[in-house]
């Protein structure tokens, strides 16, 4: 449900543009250009970051370096399904640097397309990234802005969110300060020995935990 709201409210966004086809690099890209694709009905390609032996003709290829990884892909996206004329929504799951939109868009000029838009989930927004993009004249839209996630806390606009351990050893979840949720005692083990992003991506995955 949560990645189809994210594939509707991208198509919201730029459902007058004439989108032809959805971008994305592999993997965690994938799920929310998909359901972006879907609401389209457009094709949706990712660029995938090791040519495929099925792969026989040519290819646009283009390096992009990972912030989160901290490590440089060659990424390709074959010829056969993108070219000159095409208005191409490229989409993201999250923006920091903007290395992966910038390579992205780079593959979409080697096919003589367009990039009407750049969709981010999950923009940090104390980095540089959408700075880069505007730079090139594209344009970004994003649903979600952290500001800072100094201190293990999750600062949105105006927003703080922040995962604490109580003396019980139970997590629960406040935002700007006020408490909001306390998680079941049976779950409080996952959380220790656990980094901030892992304890998120657990929430996330597991959002039967909440009331």
């Amino acid at each position: 449900k949560l990645m189809n709201d994210v594939g509707k409210t991208f198509y919201e966004s730029f459902k007058d543009a004439g989108i032809t086809k959805i971008l994305t690099i592999e993997a965690s890209g994938i799920a929310p250009a998909i359901m972006a694709s879907f609401h389209f009905d457009v094709p949706c390609l990712f660029a995938k970051k090791a040519k495929p032996s099925t792969l026989k003709d040519g290819f646009y290829s283009t390096e992009i370096h990972s912030f989160t990884k901290n490590k440089t892909s060659t990424v390709i996206v074959s010829e056969e399904f993108l070219g000159e004329g095409d208005k191409v929504l490229i989409i993201d799951d999250f923006l920091a640097n903007g290395d992966a939109s910038l390579g992205l868009n780079d593959i979409v000029q080697q096919a003589k397309a367009t990039t009407v838009g750049i969709g981010i989930v999950v923009e940090k927004s104390f980095q540089d990234g959408r700075q880069r993009l505007e730079n090139e004249g594209l344009n970004v839209t994003s649903l979600c802005k952290v500001a800072s996630l100094k201190g293990n806390k999750w600062r949105g606009k105006g927003i703080t969110y922040c995962i604490r351990i109580d003396e019980n050893n139970v997590p629960y979840f406040t935002v700007n300060g006020k408490f909001i949720y306390r998680f079941y005692q049976d779950f409080s083990n996952i959380f220790q020995n656990k980094s901030f992003c892992e304890l998120k991506k657990w929430i996330f995955k597991k959002k039967e935990c909440f009331g």
